[in-house]
């Protein structure tokens, strides 16, 4: 089954019968249980070190900073977060010792059984508080990164504005909620050092076990376990279980696993950034954008860690699918005294588009607009250019796209029904609403050149064809649409294509499982791989590609046949990375969602009731696994908006348990119904385009707005809980 076909996945039938190895499965005889003793406040110096009496610490495995044999950080963009603190430091759950023993029960005791004794030092809650000289701790400002996209005059198209709008709007952090928490497996012997675990990003595990051990690539082995969900939580977190788990290791001279348990997961790994946005905009008679300012603002927590390209992709999408010739945006990441903030579904693009999409909302009911018809003047054409200078020609008719998902929710009967409806229920109210949007995919400008990824294809002597990638299966079915692809490139069966394992001694660096580029960007590398293996075995006989195959190796004993492809950027991108000018994506993914929701005036619950998530990704691979992300992408965004909320105590969460962080179950959810539109892009596969993180992007803006029409009120912060909705009716003057 090749491309647009279903087909079952690869790895189904495993997980359905609990065959499928977590890293907690694996059994290794005399493995020991490692263990993290954490900093107690969001930041200070640490003066002395208490170890109880009363426990046999000889029957421990002790690590700290002096155990580190290489370099005391984790590798990142930047190296300024240590593997283990020395003395200061900057947030509350950071790492300073790591114990092992045999006894899962021994060791609960023995990390109770250390007190940190600490000098508190002054620290940064809010990131758009005013800072004094005792609390910088990153350059002269803690400002981790700065962006600046200009285009056109914006000065003189406030001048001559018929009208100017402003409103700020905030966004809060949320928990990936995974349902496997992170793990690591260490081993060291004559070979060096080998790491199983649950990973979305086997080579970035690598550089940082290299920078921490002081060893080579040769002697540091990374393999991906079956991972239990990721969703960006297991993208640059497990650098850290992996360092520590090794050091470990390392020191006993024997086996280590590291699993935590979902309190410590919840309060010590990173979350979505909390964001501020500003927006001014300056609209002309006729209800067009001609001048728009947007000041993007996101808290990073204490390390820079990703927070830089979380950035970079927030702004380059703040201007979300709208043409102005004159755009001024400005974004920062902020240090704070908080636990990194780090990679999430959506990667910066939810928070600037949600402020975009309930900004458009409130221009256009202060212009007395319906907001689908403002937004129908101002949607990009062919040959308009966005933000950055890049030309649109996806050739994809935005207008049509939204139209047709307002089509399918049946907007404008429902917005007269609902009228009528709420001027008569004594306590429901009723709302129906959009968000239009886009999502570029793979990796942000030079991104992917940087990467060069690159992408093998073997065929094997029994005639079989195996791909090799370091892209990762953590639950979206990247294994089976990269068969899928493979085998529609070869004409084979499904039966003769398989899916290596991730394992850094085995397959190529082909990138990190992110960013809505394994389909497009990695799927279109395997296509071109294949075609290079068929390449080779062109001319030999056989009636079957695999005949062909396993009379190549009759030819060529003791030989690998393999075919590869290497990323290399298409001529007709440009992008400046000293500018921020140029073409941000090679594509993107356009979408509109229509949320209909019911807000009873009682308790102030919202329920959204009906969700209609029509979009444009280029070809559908697997319609079943494609339908599935955009449904799971759109819980996750419902609970983000309405339920998820992070409660932070000392910087970090304080309601790690899921009886206090409240995510979505299905009786919160309503239907969701999918519609694909294809424009087939020649950046992927068959046509196809990166889907992933598209679905977190919309749903909160679209069922904020329907509240906001339900309750004809204007709606700033997520989420939107009962407690903040009631205090937000009770002191808002509603229009």
């Amino acid at each position: 089954m090749g491309i647009g076909e279903d087909r079952p996945r690869v790895d189904g039938l495993d997980k359905l019968r609990g065959a499928a190895a977590y890293v907690d499965d694996l059994r290794v005889e005399g493995v020991l249980h490692g263990a993290t003793v954490r900093t107690p406040a969001a930041r200070g110096r640490i003066t002395r070190i208490h170890f109880d009496p009363g426990i046999p610490w000889n029957e421990y495995v002790i690590v700290d900073h002096r155990d580190v044999p290489g370099k005391n950080h984790v590798a990142s963009i930047e190296t300024d977060q240590p593997a283990l603190v020395e003395t200061e430091f900057r947030h509350k759950y950071e790492p300073v010792l790591l114990l092992a023993h045999r006894s899962p029960a021994a060791l609960r005791k023995g990390v109770q059984g250390v007190r940190l004794e600490y000098e508190p030092l002054p620290a940064v809650e809010d990131p758009l508080a005013g800072l004094t000289s005792d609390r910088i701790q990153h350059g002269p400002d803690n400002v981790f990164k700065r962006i600046d996209i200009r285009k056109g005059d914006v000065n003189a198209a406030f001048a001559r504005a018929a009208h100017v709008i402003e409103g700020e709007y905030r966004t809060g952090a949320q928990e990936h909620a995974y349902i496997e928490p992170q793990g690591m497996l260490a081993t060291s012997g004559p070979d060096g050092v080998t790491v199983r675990g649950s990973m979305q990003c086997p080579y970035y595990v690598l550089k940082s076990l290299c920078a921490a051990l002081g060893r080579s690539e040769r002697e540091v082995r990374v393999i991906q376990t079956a991972t239990g969900g990721a969703f960006g939580g297991k993208e640059d977190y497990p650098s850290v279980i992996a360092i520590h788990a090794a050091l470990l290791a390392l020191k006993a001279g024997a086996p280590v696993k590291i699993i935590y348990d979902r309190q410590e997961d919840m309060a010590a790994t990173t979350k979505r950034h909390p964001s501020w946005v500003r927006h001014r905009t300056a609209i002309d008679e006729a209800g067009r954008l001609i001048g728009v300012e947007i000041e993007v603002v996101m808290d990073a927590g204490a390390y820079v860690t990703l927070s830089p390209v979380v950035l970079s992709r927030g702004v380059l999408h703040a201007l979300g699918p709208y043409a102005c010739e004159n755009v001024h945006i400005h974004g920062e990441a902020r240090l704070t005294n908080s636990p990194p903030y780090g990679a999430f579904r959506g990667f910066g693009a939810p928070q600037t588009l949600f402020a975009l999409e309930r900004h458009m909302d409130a221009i256009a009911r202060r212009l007395g607009l319906d907001p689908a018809e403002f937004r129908r003047r101002n949607l990009l054409r062919d040959g308009d250019r966005m933000a950055t200078g890049q030309v649109y020609r996806d050739g994809v008719d935005l207008t049509r796209l939204m139209d047709d998902a307002l089509e399918h929710a049946a907007y404008a009967q429902r917005r007269e029904e609902f009228k009528r409806f709420n001027a008569s229920h004594p306590y429901l109210r009723r709302g129906i609403a959009q968000a239009t949007f886009m999502h570029g995919a793979g990796f942000t400008g030079s991104g992917e050149t940087m990467l060069a990824s690159e992408v093998w294809v073997e065929g094997h002597a029994d005639g079989t064809v195996e791909v090799l990638t370091a892209n990762t299966e953590m639950g979206q079915g990247a294994f089976t649409v990269l068969a899928q692809v493979a085998v529609d490139t070869l004409g084979v069966k499904n039966e003769q294509v398989k899916v290596a394992v991730p394992d850094t001694h085995r397959v190529p660096n082909s990138g990190p499982t992110v960013a809505s580029r394994t389909t497009m960007v990695v799927g279109k590398l395997v296509e071109r791989a294949c075609l290079d293996l068929a390449a080779v075995v062109d001319g030999v006989a056989g009636r079957s590609f695999s005949e062909k195959i396993r009379a190549w190796h009759q030819a060529h004993p003791g030989e690998r046949l393999v075919g590869r492809a290497k990323y290399k950027t298409p001529p007709e991108i440009h992008w400046d990375d000293a500018t921020y000018q140029g073409d941000a994506y090679p594509c993107y993914a356009w979408a509109t969602y229509v949320a209909t929701v019911e807000v009873d005036l009682r308790t102030y619950g919202v329920q959204v009731t009906d969700f209609v998530a029509s979009q444009e990704v280029g070809r559908v691979i697997n319609p079943t696994l494609a339908r599935g992300q955009i449904q799971g992408g759109v819980a996750q965004a419902i609970g983000w908006a309405i339920l998820e909320n992070v409660v932070l105590k000392d910087g970090a969460m304080a309601n790690t348990q899921f009886a206090n962080y409240i995510i979505p179950t299905s009786n919160d959810l309503p239907p969701i119904r999918v519609f694909f539109e294809e424009q087939p892009t020649p950046y992927g596969p068959g046509g196809a385009k990166g889907i992933g993180e598209l679905p977190m992007d919309g749903p909160a803006p679209a069922v904020i707005n329907a509240v906001c029409d339900a309750l004809q009120t204007s709606i700033h912060e997520i989420p939107l809980t009962p407690e903040r909705l009631m205090e937000h009716l009770d002191g808002a003057d509603h229009d």
